[in-house]
């Protein structure tokens, strides 16, 4: 394996975690012409992330969303329990919860199965990228990936450079971000980056206006969607992310940047009460 700057994509791409996540991370990469392989945690998560990602690529085929060969994409993809399949991977990005120990342990156990010449990416949205790449052999070769759900329809990835990323890996990941059809932004590591930084910003005090029964949650999402352009209300976009995901990342963006950033505790009681969004059927909004 080389560094070649030249690709447009890189030709073996690796993902940990078949989640939503992963999955569509996957996807992207697949259909720009990559070979990828999702590594799970055991066999029955590797048939679901296998039967999710082929069924996404199934419906954008299907849907007119993108063009190409279904059988050629499914050939180029497969799934495995076992870190060493990632041998072979020009770059893989993680993408497992936004747990700190288990980020850490994930990305060493990745490491250890690379090749030297080979990039690691975190698709974290919020954890320290430099605190990450001090738990590395090769940290000049790591970055944050932060894409957005669902990453299909998403036009943004977050480039997020550590103090010791390689100028190398920065004008790569730009390349590749372009050549899976999305636009890259590129921000220096910091509590929530920019993209959650804002974002989580927007989506607390929405909460906080619900629990003060300023106003209803369909009335604030369209507030934003009509006002100000929003693609998605800050409450339905809660929803989409994952309310459990919002309070870990406010929780971690509290103890960093202090109390502004203070979960409210509607979202507190909302997760206690398993309304985690769309994932669990119910959120702000109802999606039985």
């Amino acid at each position: 394996m080389s560094d070649n700057t030249a690709a447009a994509v890189p030709a073996t791409v690796g993902v940990l975690g078949g989640g939503r996540m992963g999955a569509g991370i996957a996807h992207a990469f697949l259909i720009a012409g990559s070979r990828v392989t999702v590594v799970e945690v055991d066999a029955p998560a590797a048939e679901a992330a296998k039967e999710r990602v082929e069924s996404d690529l199934a419906k954008s085929l299907e849907r007119g969303k993108i063009d190409g060969n279904l059988d050629v994409w499914t050939e180029n993809f497969t799934v495995s329990v076992d870190h060493a399949d990632f041998g072979d991977c020009e770059l893989v990005v993680e993408a497992v919860p936004e747990l700190w120990d288990l980020k850490v342990s994930s990305l060493q156990n990745v490491e250890a199965n690379l090749r030297e010449d080979a990039w690691l990416a975190s698709n974290t949205s919020s954890l320290s990228i430099d605190g990450l790449a001090a738990e590395l052999d090769r940290p000049e070769r790591f970055c944050g990936m932060h894409f957005f759900n669902p990453v299909p329809a998403s036009k943004l990835v977050e480039i997020v450079v550590g103090e010791r990323t390689s100028q190398q890996l920065q004008d790569l990941t730009a390349r590749w971000v372009a050549g899976i059809g999305k636009t890259p932004v590129t921000v220096k590591d910091a509590p929530g980056f920019a993209s959650s930084r804002l974002g989580v910003a927007l989506g607390l005090e929405a909460i906080r206006m619900v629990e003060e029964g300023v106003a209803s949650p369909e009335d604030i999402d369209n507030a934003m969607a009509l006002g100000y352009k929003h693609p998605v209300g800050p409450l339905a976009l809660t929803d989409i992310v994952g309310l459990d995901v919002r309070l870990g990342i406010a929780e971690y963006l509290e103890k960093e940047l202090g109390p502004r950033f203070a979960p409210p505790q509607l979202l507190r009681d909302m997760v206690e009460r398993g309304e985690l969004g769309k994932k669990s059927g119910k959120g702000f909004y109802d999606y039985s």
